[in-house]
């Protein structure tokens, strides 16, 4: 199980890193790629026709400003495709959002939040975890462990007041 991280910038891999930081707590394999919509699109095209064929299941399209990258991916492949808007200087990342989100019919993009790297990744997982009983049970312990830190907190204020 695999997979593809595509970025239409180098700037966007301090947001993206957070992602790939979860893939690997969770031993998932993945490729990172810098490839552009709109300044590389033949070579995007290209990468992305072929992850099938290479054992790839699921793409994250991480795309700031007009954030088209993560569409058109999902335009030439059979693959889930998952978008994470990158905030960029203008609109607060809002134009990222906007035009991942509203993708035409048949042509379907998950999407999460601005700058959400660890929940595009967290998606990926769910997703591979439908044929994978081993990964279902890491993610299984992972929102265990999270409802855990939230009533440690919890009680911690509860110490305080």
């Amino acid at each position: 199980m695999k997979v593809a991280i595509i970025m239409g910038s180098d700037s966007d891999l301090e947001v993206v890193k957070k992602g790939l930081n979860i893939l690997k707590d969770f031993g998932v394999e993945f490729e990172a790629r810098v490839l552009s919509a709109h300044r590389t699109p033949h070579l995007a095209v290209e990468y992305a026709m072929g992850l099938e064929e290479r054992g790839f299941d699921v793409i994250i399209g991480a795309a700031g400003k007009a954030a088209h990258l993560p569409g058109v991916i999902a335009g030439v492949t059979n693959l889930p495709v998952i978008g994470l808007p990158i905030k960029s200087s203008t609109m607060d990342g809002l134009d990222s959002l906007l035009s991942i989100v509203q993708m035409p019919s048949g042509v379907p993009v998950a999407t999460v939040a601005i700058n959400g790297a660890e929940n595009a990744a967290l998606l990926a997982i769910q997703i591979l975890s439908v044929k994978s009983p081993e990964l279902r049970t890491k993610f299984k312990a992972y929102k265990v462990s999270m409802a855990e830190a939230v009533v440690a907190k919890d009680k911690k204020i509860q110490e305080l007041l």
